[in-house]
């Protein structure tokens, strides 16, 4: 494939002009079935399908993200997994004998809870006999994990599924180098004093080099924060605007959370320490503080800081999710339906975090939407240069033709309906978490706003994207 940074500066809309577009947005800104659809308050279509179950969103909840090497630093990712659950449970007060399947996302496993559902849901006090499974796509893994019930609902395997995310940053798997695991395993073997002495003869000092999880693709040996300073540049965006953007992510956090708009994060009491009671890497600074800082990655001419990306974070998040008819045969208000969904893929390399510019012409065309339906926008925010880059790209007739195979764009989502609430820049950013983060922050914005549709939307590792379109529930 020919190398964006060949061509797209030179054929994408004016920065300068985009710049100046970008800076003057606002940085804040059955019978029952029945009557269910027929009360949708505006004139815009339901996406209901016939003889196709709804699939609502009843409630979801999150621990506070925190900064990793903080208050959750001396816990495991199950005790992060099973308070998100018994916040869950708390906050819809569903039974918990009638949930049929709990799935869960994570990134970075724990070897001794690699099935972290399992081990999550027996610890929140769920029967053994609820199937519990995990899976794992990078950042979107909760965005699996949620879709993985809509198709288990759907398919009329399940009535009752919920779906969730957890990551711990704070204490990740390191191992010993392979020479000194081969070693240790041989050594288990060896049946004589003869052969163990002849095996730890072998041994050398660099045995004892650890090995850390890489922070790397495989696929490029490339990190992902290398491949965002790429494609700043390759889309020729500043250092300024990454910044102003980073700020507007933390300004509206702030805002967000101290108006209270944050009502999906549970208070979680730390054993052994204080209760936590909201996120704590909501940091909004100046322009002038964060120009200070170094590149991250490509030094010293990058663009990517430590003040423009992600966090590294702690964190977990549930939904429960149900089939529209069992939700109301229960007593329940769902908050959303979940509607269609796409996953995408596409060059690891020059276009890994590049899944929303790819997803989302996808699954409005599934929907039969347009960007101007959609009242909110939900993106994840790995890097500002990301986010920016896709925000550019999806604004280009030239990147579509060339690269997407489209005959235009998909178009630029308004500022004034994006993220409205803060971002995974401000948050934080639990890798498997997010993605329950971002469909609760649509379908709460929706509500609170009274629009009808919300769009989401990630990136992740291995070039890969998903989008879905949240439908609000009628009031």
């Amino acid at each position: 494939m020919t190398s964006l940074l060949t061509y797209t500066l030179k054929n994408l809309p004016n920065t300068s002009k985009w710049a100046l577009r970008f800076c003057m947005r606002p940085l804040s800104s059955s019978s029952q079935l029945q009557a269910a659809a027929a009360s949708q308050t505006k004139s815009k279509k339901t996406l209901a399908k016939p003889n196709i179950r709804n699939i609502v969103v009843v409630d979801g909840v999150r621990t506070p993200f925190l900064l990793s090497g903080t208050s959750y630093k001396d816990l495991m990712p199950h005790d992060l997994a099973r308070a998100a659950l018994s916040g869950l449970l708390h906050r819809t007060s569903v039974p918990k004998d009638v949930v049929d399947y709990i799935i869960f996302g994570t990134v970075i496993q724990e070897v001794k809870t690699s099935n972290v559902a399992r081990e999550a849901a027996l610890g929140a006090g769920f029967s053994d006999k609820t199937p519990a499974h995990t899976v794992t796509m990078a950042c979107i893994s909760s965005n699996q994990a949620m879709t993985t019930a809509v198709g288990l609902i759907a398919s009329g395997q399940c009535d009752v599924v919920v779906a969730g995310g957890v990551e711990l940053m704070s204490d990740i798997p390191i191992r010993h180098s392979r020479k000194m695991r081969k070693m240790m395993l041989d050594l288990n073997k060896a049946k004589t004093l003869a052969q163990r002495l002849s095996i730890i003869s072998k041994f050398r000092l660099n045995f004892l080099s650890p090995e850390l999880p890489a922070v790397s693709e495989f696929s490029t040996s490339e990190t992902m924060g290398h491949s965002a300073d790429r494609l700043a540049a390759a889309f020729a965006i500043s250092r300024e605007e990454q910044d102003e953007y980073a700020l507007r992510s933390h300004s509206l956090a702030k805002k967000a959370q101290d108006e209270g708009l944050l009502s999906d994060v549970v208070p979680f009491k730390v054993p052994g320490r204080d209760t936590v009671t909201q996120d704590n890497g909501i940091r909004p600074s100046s322009l002038d503080q964060m120009a200070k800082l170094k590149p991250a990655f490509i030094k010293p001419y990058g663009t990517v800081t430590a003040a423009n990306s992600s966090f590294l974070t702690d964190g977990a998040s549930a939904v429960l999710i149900m089939a529209e008819e069992k939700a109301l045969a229960m007593g329940y208000k769902p908050k959303a339906y979940l509607r269609d969904f796409m996953y995408v893929s596409q060059d690891p390399k020059d276009q890994l975090l590049l899944g929303p510019t790819y997803a989302t012409p996808k699954v409005l065309e599934k929907a039969g939407l347009t960007m101007n339906d959609i009242d909110v926008f939900e993106f994840h925010e790995a890097f500002s240069g990301q986010i920016l880059a896709n925000l550019k790209a999806m604004d280009s007739d030239w990147f579509a033709q060339n690269y997407m195979g489209r005959k235009a764009k998909v178009g630029l989502p308004p500022l004034e309906k994006f993220n409205n609430w803060g971002g995974s820049l401000s948050l934080g950013h639990p890798f498997g978490a997010t993605g329950c983060r971002l469909v609760m922050a649509a379908a709460n914005r929706l509500r609170k706003e009274g629009g009808q549709y919300g769009l989401v939307a990630a990136c992740a590792a291995g070039g890969q994207g998903h989008a879905m379109i949240v439908e609000a529930y009628p009031k």
